[in-house]
């Protein structure tokens, strides 16, 4: 009993969640109690609680004192906690979430010893290229490549928390598109993966993605918080590729033949403006999401080398992500009682 006492005990925001899933995995596999903050109606399928290191507290980041309430004793925060979206019926709730949230939680932390706070971000806090030149930690963000909600509230909560870096031991990480098991709603990187595998992708548009295992993307968390040197931030990605590409990777996976014909960007622009009307009026997410069509010209390129090198994190091959992915989407639950559904890899 002293034993479990003795163990550091870390805050995960988002543990529900696909990334912060991992996350609470990673740092229980490495001798961390965890205590994951959620809200009353949260979904806890991805992350149920077998073990006696994890501790769920409910809590809110619009709420301060259920913050500091969940902070108390621990020695360690992840906040990986973020709305993931390409569209959102309301216009700032994505802001919300996202960069007040952040400044909520962070200012619960003033005041506490706190060893070393992780705070996530992503490559879509970057910006994007148009050439296929990898963006790195050292490169001026291009604003302008912001395109839509989350990419811009993602880069203002990222500004947020590298402004506490003064007071509290802050390092961010910036994960590009994670591909694996337990994309529970999915994301929309994930949300390729099954459409995909429901034979519904019959084209693509010439744009580029950087893609990790998720695994990886947790392990890189841990090792920010060994590691990582305050007030940096850390990409975390592998390879870079073409959606050509990613598409070529599931069709030797799933046998499903990949799309050969190439859709202009100015034919896809036409149906995104009407599909987000249509979303506008029944509330339900667009078929062709209008800041998904913006951001197709762009290369989504970047380097992950200070991560392995300064961190010291170790690459899964992408195969073995989207393998992972495919499997865990082959279930009714995610092909539909009307498919047949996908045998998966291996069998």
């Amino acid at each position: 009993m002293e034993r479990s006492f003795s163990k550091p005990t870390a805050l995960v925001t988002g543990a529900t969640g696909f990334v912060g899933s991992w996350v609470a995995s990673e740092l229980l596999s490495d001798g961390y109690r965890v205590r994951c903050l959620i809200r009353p109606r949260s979904d806890r399928r991805n992350l149920p609680a077998l073990s006696t290191d994890v501790e769920w507290v409910e809590g809110d980041l619009r709420d301060p004192v259920s913050l500091r309430k969940a902070l108390e004793g621990t020695s360690h925060l992840f906040h990986v906690a973020a709305d993931y979206r390409l569209w959102s019926r309301v216009k700032g709730e994505m802001t919300r979430t996202n960069v007040e949230g952040t400044r909520t939680l962070l200012d619960a932390c003033l005041g506490l010893r706190m060893e070393k706070i992780v705070y996530c971000s992503s490559v879509a806090a970057l910006g994007a290229g148009e050439d296929s030149v990898p963006i790195t930690e050292e490169m001026i963000v291009d604003t302008k490549t912001l395109i839509g909600e989350y990419k811009l509230s993602k880069y203002m909560s990222e500004q947020v928390a590298l402004s506490y870096s003064d007071r509290l031991p802050v390092v961010v990480v910036n994960p590009s598109a994670p591909i694996g098991a337990r994309d529970i709603k999915p994301t929309p990187t994930g949300r390729i993966v099954l459409d995909y595998m429901r034979g519904m992708m019959k084209a693509y548009v010439h744009t580029g993605l950087n893609v990790i295992h998720v695994r990886d993307v947790a392990k890189g968390h841990l090792l920010a918080a060994r590691k990582g040197r305050v007030g940096e931030r850390y990409i975390l990605a592998n390879r870079n590729l073409l959606l050509r590409d990613v598409f070529g990777i599931l069709e030797k996976i799933t046998g499903i033949p990949a799309p050969n014909v190439r859709i202009p960007r100015p034919v896809l622009l036409p149906l995104a403006y009407l599909s987000e009307g249509v979303s506008r009026v029944t509330g339900r997410e667009p078929l062709v999401p209008l800041d998904g069509v913006r951001m197709a010209h762009k290369m989504m390129f970047y380097s992950g080398e200070k991560a392995v090198q300064e961190l010291g994190l170790v690459l899964t091959p992408v195969e073995d992500a989207f393998r992972d992915a495919v499997e865990y989407f082959s279930t009714p639950e995610y092909l539909g009682r009307a498919i047949r559904p996908f045998p998966g890899p291996g069998r």
